[in-house]
């Protein structure tokens, strides 16, 4: 029998198939999942089911719908999209939902998003927990599959239209000037999404000169991993910005709910400074509103938050803990250093596309490159995440602690210390991996490359 503790994770489920799960898997989940909404009073009837562009992605989402329909909920399959059109079809159909996808990992790997009604998370916490443990219990025989009527047929809908008008009533950009832009979907689902957005097929003409990489979607992945957080499938994006001259290029993860930035130098453009920017549009619209960071995004994220009126507020890592603190304080946005941007005109869900849109607007509305206006938003130097595999990562954490007796202490994910002079770092346990995440900042290249090697030292020793 499977052991779904192996697949479903913190916030979402992920594995290999066919070897850790499969469609008889995924139906029993569905059933799990259907029974999760019945019991805690869910509103609507159905459910809405999409999946991205790997070959094991359709008969997954068919076995699960087919779960969810012995529970007496009907299935409203919007088939191909990227997760923040899943997020999309949930918060304006006030539908719980389920997104197929394993967002950046490779393409034997497949995985499921869920949400309730408005696009609302579901963790550990917040269901899947007793989604495992109810399908485990259905895998195992130890529970019986519900019997009922029969069950209601499938409907088929598309929504991309309709998706990319609502992206482009948030941001305008109309009256932006003439913008040449690379994107590299990696053959994933911003292949899709991109033409409809930004593209040809946008209702109203955006001035946006579009140059596409790797828009066939192909779960295969034949060019590079669609995981834009690795430096290594960034380098055919930042060649073609400069061979093109471009203004700047996107690049998008697997399931295009992320998007990372480069300038027209091809150099990187971290997502703490699109989270800044971004910031201070929506502050500038909604004066004094909260916006969210993860505690690994850059100092500057809450000084520039301060200085544009809003409320800064740290969170861990994850989504749905932003999620989470976004709709506790209904903040009017969120952005973590894994180029994860959330928005309260979206449902408090995350987007990449939308992300894209205000940063295209930020530089179309103004004449500097990307380069001189990111300036504004980079005040320091960080290292990135660098992961070290560590048998007990609780000892080591200790060990580190135990070093710096005199630096400000902060335990709200993993260990962030802080000392005097504006340096920082955070090192945390990976949830999946015996692993631990060293992410550093300071104020100049030096004082972080000395304390990034430092810690390290003391990691691996």
């Amino acid at each position: 029998m499977s052991d779904l503790s192996q697949i479903v994770k913190a916030y979402d489920v992920r594995g290999t198939v066919p070897d850790q799960w499969d469609e008889r898997v995924a139906e029993v989940l569905g059933v799990a999942f259907g029974q999760l909404l019945d019991r805690t009073d869910e509103p609507g009837d159905a459910v809405v089911v999409a999946y991205d562009m790997r070959a094991t992605g359709p008969g997954l989402a068919a076995a699960f719908a087919r779960g969810v329909q012995t529970t007496g909920r009907a299935v409203i399959d919007i088939g191909l999209a990227s997760t923040d059109m899943l997020y999309y079809a949930s918060g304006s159909l006030d539908l719980p939902g389920a997104m197929f996808t394993a967002s950046h990992n490779p393409a034997q790997y497949n995985g499921i998003k869920l949400c309730r009604s408005g696009a609302r998370p579901i963790g550990q916490d917040s269901g899947l927990a007793e989604i495992r443990e109810r399908a485990q219990a259905l895998l195992d025989g130890a529970a019986e599959r519900p019997t009922g009527e029969p069950p209601r047929p499938v409907q088929q809908r598309d929504l991309l239209a309709d998706y990319a008008a609502h992206l482009r009533k948030l941001v305008d950009l109309g009256g932006i000037r003439p913008l040449k832009v690379v994107v590299d979907a990696g053959n994933g689902m911003g292949g899709y999404t991109v033409p409809s957005v930004l593209g040809d097929a946008a209702l109203t003409a955006l001035p946006l000169e579009i140059v596409p990489l790797y828009f066939e979607l192909d779960g295969t992945f034949p060019h590079h991993e669609a995981n834009p957080l690795d430096p290594a499938n960034l380098v055919d994006l930042q060649k073609a910005v400069r061979e093109h001259d471009a203004d700047l290029g996107l690049a998008f993860d697997g399931d295009a709910d992320r998007c990372f930035v480069v300038d027209e130098r091809g150099e990187p453009v971290s997502p703490s400074a699109i989270t800044a920017l971004v910031a201070t549009r929506e502050l500038a619209r909604h004066p004094g509103s909260t916006v969210i960071h993860n505690l690994i995004c850059s100092t500057a994220v809450p000084e520039i938050v301060r200085e544009h009126g809003g409320e800064p507020l740290v969170a861990r890592v994850g989504h749905s803990f932003i999620k989470a603190e976004m709709a506790r304080t209904n903040a009017v946005f969120g952005g973590e250093h894994s180029a994860h941007y959330y928005f309260r005109d979206f449902w408090f869900a995350d987007t990449g596309m939308l992300a894209a849109m205000h940063t295209l607007a930020v530089l179309g509305g103004q004449d500097l490159p990307l380069s001189e206006l990111a300036r504004e938003y980079e005040r320091y130097t960080a290292s990135g995440e660098i992961n070290s595999t560590v048998t007990d990562q609780a000892a080591k954490v200790a060990e580190v602690r135990a070093a710096y007796p005199d630096a400000e202490t902060d335990d709200l994910d993993g260990l962030t210390l802080r000392f005097p002079d504006g340096a920082w770092f955070n090192l945390r346990a990976s949830n999946t991996e015996p692993l631990l995440r060293l992410n550093v900042e300071a104020p100049s290249r030096e004082r972080m490359i000395s304390l990034r090697d430092e810690v390290l030292d003391r990691v691996r020793r």
